[in-house]
């Protein structure tokens, strides 16, 4: 052990006290009694769902991203589904995509009958690395899905220009990057089709809900029909001009955010810069923590970046540490530090193993990154006492099983 290590003995998980009474989430949601009043109103309204409040959240949300259009969805992965049916993905075509994501990125692709194949990230920010992408389009490619993992937005310069030498439509999961930055420009107004998800654990919540944002008119005309049974006007349109007459146009799902939801999630946004200044001064607390920590490598952040921070994601260096992922994470969790981890490559996935043939070794940076990774808890709401837990127990464990 180093001169810095502790007793074993002292670690909860041996018996010894842990640094907090209570368990701290790696993520949680924070509902305001503002937020609980504009939805209360809604429920006292006349329109519960397609009514007034979709449409203000959209151009709300769009003007927030620098986007010309927003249509909101039930979820993130409603949201990744629509934007594969208005990419035009159909059977026999592929979709190129990161394996480390959650397994919603292919998925969407799946659901339109469609081929996800997977091409390797970067080391720093484990996000798609264009080098591998270009290896692994085909003529049967149609689209690409790089994923701003954990906030930090991908190298979207290198990849449009990929696309647009080949005619491809890009779909950027932003799922994790509201509010990120890439050289300049806002996440979500960049891409042919930008992906948010607001899930709880996300910078602003709606309960469950996602949005796509794009600049293109007829692409937002397509994702609302598709999110609407296909159908090509709402009940509110239809009241409003005292029809009743509707027509199916394509074949669409009930993916519809209930304005229950977009009032939650118009609140939210109020607050959206505060949420993003909190988590980024979490993270550079961690940073400035870890640093120099044996034991411990932490998230990169490139120059031409301002991430948005939904995940931290630390990675081990085992050859420093005498103890593996397992034990670190139960050790962290007795100390009631509720660290997670992100993600299990989607290829690792027995559906994605029996189906695709995968046996692992397939893709070597995002199999070896896995191994490694360690999400700690960051949200908004944390307090200064709940980061220096995260900070002393991560610390007292990493000391006590370091070489």
């Amino acid at each position: 052990m180093s001169a810095t290590s502790v007793s074993p003995q002292a670690l909860a998980i041996n018996g010894g006290s842990p640094v907090r009474a209570t368990f701290l989430p790696y993520g949680r949601q924070s509902i305001e009694e503002c937020d609980i009043e504009a939805v209360v109103a809604v429920l006292r309204s006349d329109w519960l769902t397609t009514g007034p409040k979709v449409a203000e959240f959209e151009e709300a949300f769009a003007a927030r991203v620098g986007a010309a259009e927003a249509v909101s969805f039930t979820s993130g992965t409603a949201a990744l589904h629509g934007a594969a049916f208005a990419a035009g993905l159909k059977p026999g075509d592929e979709a190129v995509t990161t394996p480390m994501t959650f397994a919603a990125t292919a998925n969407c692709v799946l659901y339109q009958g469609a081929t996800p194949v997977f091409a390797d990230v970067c080391w720093d920010t484990l996000n798609l690395d264009p080098g591998q992408l270009a290896g692994r389009i085909s003529s049967r490619t149609r689209a690409i899905l790089p994923v701003d993992f954990g906030g930090h937005p991908a190298d979207l310069v290198a990849i449009l220009e990929m696309a647009r030498a080949r005619g491809l439509i890009v779909i950027e999961d932003a799922c994790h990057a509201l509010g990120a930055e890439y050289r300049g420009r806002k996440v979500g107004s960049t891409a042919d089709m930008t992906v948010f998800s607001f899930h709880p654990v996300k910078h602003i919540t709606t309960g469950e809900g996602g949005m796509v944002t794009t600049n293109d008119v007829r692409t937002a005309e397509t994702l609302r029909r598709f999110r609407s049974q296909g159908i090509s006007t709402d009940a509110r349109q239809r009241q409003s001009t005292g029809q009743w007459f509707y027509e199916m146009v394509l074949l669409g799902y009930n993916y519809r955010l209930p304005d229950i939801a977009c009032v939650l999630g118009l609140e939210q946004l109020k607050r959206l810069d505060g949420n993003l200044a909190r988590r980024r001064e979490i993270a550079a607390e961690y940073t400035a923590a870890f640093r120099e920590l044996p034991g411990v490598v932490v998230p990169a952040v490139r120059p031409e970046v301002n991430p948005a921070w939904h995940l931290y994601a630390i990675r081990l260096d085992f050859e420093k540490l005498a103890a593996d992922r397992s034990q670190i994470f139960r050790a962290l969790r007795a100390e009631n530090i509720g660290v997670n981890v992100h993600y299990i490559p989607v290829h690792w996935h027995p559906y994605y193993r029996e189906r695709f043939g995968y046996r692992g070794g397939e893709f070597p940076v995002a199999e070896g990154a896995y191994e490694r990774l360690i999400s700690l808890p960051m949200f908004h709401a944390m307090t200064g006492q709940d980061i220096k837990d995260v900070i002393a127990a991560v610390t007292k464990v990493l000391s006590t099983y370091s070489r």
